[in-house]
């Protein structure tokens, strides 16, 4: 099994040592997606706003300085599902690489810079730093579900000293980070409790406090109560003898500098990944040495241990895991059948389904096992929402076709494992862009060679349409595993995540929803024959008393009259409102409106074809047009040009555009409903839209807009505006 699921990057060649208020705020935001001037030496890469989105500005002459020339360039970090590592490109506009991601959820996020795969380097107007990642910096998204990460004020929080010691294992002097509680006593009669705290494999003795939080969950567990005033150690664990060093080198320098206990009783020890494997084989070897002992995605050979020494001498042995990305997964379950044999005894605190093998999940794990120390707690089961680990992850064998593969843990929540073929075999760097950050906008997932492939497992991902490609060498590939096409987007494969709040989104069953057909008609505009898609509903009768009322949704910039069914899933949002009783029967026309006057082509061509070939209405009050983008912008212009032709219209994520020899009156007269939407401030014309209701507004067009829609100029945007827009029409007047 092949997990792309890393808390850290693969270290790579470092070129450096690596409309109210609201509005106008984000207004702010999104501004810099569309102007970005060259950002001063001392200017931030990084502004985050007070909702959780995080804008990156990097200048491109100081990446030009730094790297040379370059084709793309990403900021990498813990934006993936999961919490895992994803890439986040950058789009040059002006003199920056720049992209904004959000809403982000509450939490420490740590990032790097990185151009053509390869050079990585650091943001230097980021004072932060980690020791063992000399690229990264960090960001705190403030927020309830992460208050115990944030700073205690000042004066109220315990203290992070440096303490030296002599290595004999290593033949040098070495550091250890130590917290002591607030109040801390160095004479006080009854010696402190002391936890013994390991960081993971590559990973440095100042991990815990530099991304791990260790300070500041210790802070605000024991102003609150929660808990047991201790001193923690946070060690060195890079050496080829572990306990020898912890024993031996460790703890003797500790107690020689501090007022911690010798007695078991009173010692705990813990780490993650590879401080977890540590600790395991600490208790395995020398049980009774550690009162209570905690695995933090860690892993183990139990097959051959004394449980009768260890259930004795031992208080607490919880473990920790992961959702199906974390790499402690599946040795978390073989571990737990041998400890479950050898009769030793042990909590689980359960899956967590919402993180992998990152530092998500492992102050998440510091912050539950902390407060169970040197102290009664009454629950000993797993966190509230942590789910059972009943059997190993596995996907199939490789060469298993079509991919995607779609898995689900107890709760429901899906996991999608990709593959490549075997012809990236000699590839250096393989990516999986896809539409799975917030609000559906993109981020790349890298998978790890498996063989002569590429594989990775990802998640948890929401319900919804997904549609992703391949990037291998920084070149987009169709993933060829996938049967799924998009005719405007070679590249790029789909799939469908369900779920509940997915179901407008899904195939209804068979027999039960409209039809899509091919219209072709001439047009005069092109000057050939051309082809619209178009859906008419059940039990549609051409013979009808009565013609249907008529809707003309058009496509944004680069795409086709296929996109709407391809990519906007409009066959099944229409199908399911139909099947629910939400939509007037009408005939929908997608048509292509790539042409020189998109205007002159729907009305000389397109409406004239579409009352040919079906039983539609020509009174204006019932026929509707709608588009997205440039369809949006297509849509402004008939309603300039034509008001009244179309009693109710739609824009998605589109500029109004210019005022001149508008006739509001006209258009306020001639039309029942004016429904706009965008997207976020991840929407690059979100800016131009604002403008737009202002100059509607001077103008005096009357228009409903209810606010953004989460998520970025992407398809999960303007599928949520067709779920909205299609029942209100025909409807009103």
């Amino acid at each position: 099994m092949v997990i792309a699921s890393r808390q850290r990057p693969l270290r790579r060649p470092a070129v450096h040592r690596r409309v109210a208020a609201f509005f106008v705020t984000a207004l702010v935001i999104a501004a810099t997606l569309i102007a970005v001037r060259p950002a001063a030496a001392d200017t931030p890469w990084l502004s985050v706003s007070d909702d959780g989105f995080a804008t990156f500005s990097v200048p491109a002459d100081y990446v030009q300085d730094t790297v040379g020339d370059a084709s793309q360039v990403v900021a990498e970090g813990n934006f993936g599902p999961g919490s895992n590592w994803a890439e986040l490109g950058l789009a040059r506009r002006g003199g920056a690489w720049t992209a904004v991601i959000g809403p982000l959820e509450p939490g420490l996020y740590y990032y790097q810079i990185t151009a053509d795969d390869t050079k990585t380097f650091k943001d230097p107007t980021n004072p932060t730093t980690v020791e063992s990642e000399p690229e990264w910096s960090t960001f705190l998204i403030a927020g309830d579900s992460a208050e115990l990460l944030a700073d205690v004020p000042d004066g109220q929080g315990g203290t992070v000293e440096t303490m030296t010691y002599r290595s004999k294992g290593a033949r040098e002097t070495r550091s250890a980070l130590v917290w002591t509680p607030p109040g801390y006593d160095p004479a006080r009669k009854e010696p402190y409790p002391v936890l013994y705290l390991q960081h993971g494999g590559g990973q440095s003795y100042r991990d815990w406090v530099e991304v791990g939080r260790a300070q500041q969950i210790f802070d605000n567990l024991t102003i609150r109560g929660d808990m047991e005033p201790m001193v923690v150690v946070m060690g060195n664990g890079n050496v080829q003898d572990f306990q020898k060093e912890l024993f031996q080198n460790i703890m003797r320098a500790a107690r020689h500098e501090y007022n911690i206990s010798h007695k078991p009783s009173q010692q705990a020890l813990a780490g993650l990944s590879m401080g977890g494997y540590q600790t395991l084989s600490t208790l395995f070897d020398r049980p009774g040495r550690f009162a209570y002992v905690g695995s933090f995605a860690g892993f183990g050979d139990a097959s051959d241990v004394n449980a009768n020494a260890i259930n004795q001498g031992t208080t607490l042995l919880r473990l920790y895991t992961g959702n199906v990305t974390d790499l402690a997964y599946n040795a978390n379950y073989r571990l737990m059948n041998e400890l479950d044999e050898a009769g030793v005894e042990y909590e689980f605190d359960g899956v967590n389904p919402d993180a992998g093998h990152n530092w998500d999940a492992w102050q998440e794990n510091l912050i539950d096992f902390a407060q169970r120390l040197f102290r009664e707690v009454p629950d000993h089961g797993p966190s509230p929402g942590h789910l059972p680990l009943d059997s190993e992850f596995t996907t199939p064998p490789a060469g298993t076709t079509p991919t995607p593969w779609l898995s689900e843990d107890a709760e429901g929540n899906t996991f999608v494992t990709f593959e490549t073929t075997t012809e990236f075999a000699d590839a250096e760097h393989v990516t999986v862009w896809g539409n799975w950050a917030p609000g559906g906008s993109w981020t790349r997932v890298e998978l790890s060679r498996a063989g002569d492939r590429w594989r990775g497992t990802m998640g948890p991902l929401e319900p919804g349409f997904y549609h992703y490609r391949l990037i291998v060498d920084m070149q987009a590939v169709k993933d060829t595993g996938n049967p799924t096409s998009i005719t405007s987007e070679p590249t790029w494969s789909t799939f469908l995540v369900p779920g509940e709040s997915a179901r407008m989104l899904t195939d209804v069953p068979d027999g039960q929803g409209g039809d899509v057909h091919e219209m072709t008609y001439h047009s005069s505009v092109a000057g050939g024959e051309r082809t619209s898609y178009v859906w008419t509903p059940p039990g549609y009768d051409p013979g009808r008393d009565e013609p249907y009322p008529v809707f003309f949704l058009q496509h944004g910039g680069g795409q086709n009259y296929t996109d709407w069914i391809e990519m906007g899933r409009a066959k099944q949002i229409l199908d399911n409102h139909f099947l629910d009783g939400n939509l007037e029967p009408m005939v929908v026309v997608m048509s292509n409106g790539n042409v020189s006057n998109f205007t002159a082509e729907l009305l000389d061509n397109i409406v004239p074809a579409t009352h040919e070939n079906y039983n539609v209405s020509d009174d204006p009050s019932r026929r509707a047009l709608a588009g997205l983008s440039m369809g949006g912008g297509q849509t402004y212009g008939v309603l300039k040009s034509h008001p009244g032709e179309f009693a109710y219209i739609g824009v998605f994520s589109a500029g109004f555009g210019s005022a001149e020899g508008v006739d509001a009156d006209a258009i306020n007269d001639g039309t029942t409903l004016l429904k706009l939407y965008v997207g976020d401030v991840t929407d690059f014309v979100y800016p131009g839209f604002m403008t737009s209701l202002e100059t509607m507004d001077q103008l005096g067009i009357e228009y409903e807009f209810d606010g953004p829609t989460p998520g970025p100029h992407g398809w999960d945007v303007w599928q949520k505006n067709l779920v909205d827009f299609a029942p209100l029409l025909f409807k009103q007047g």
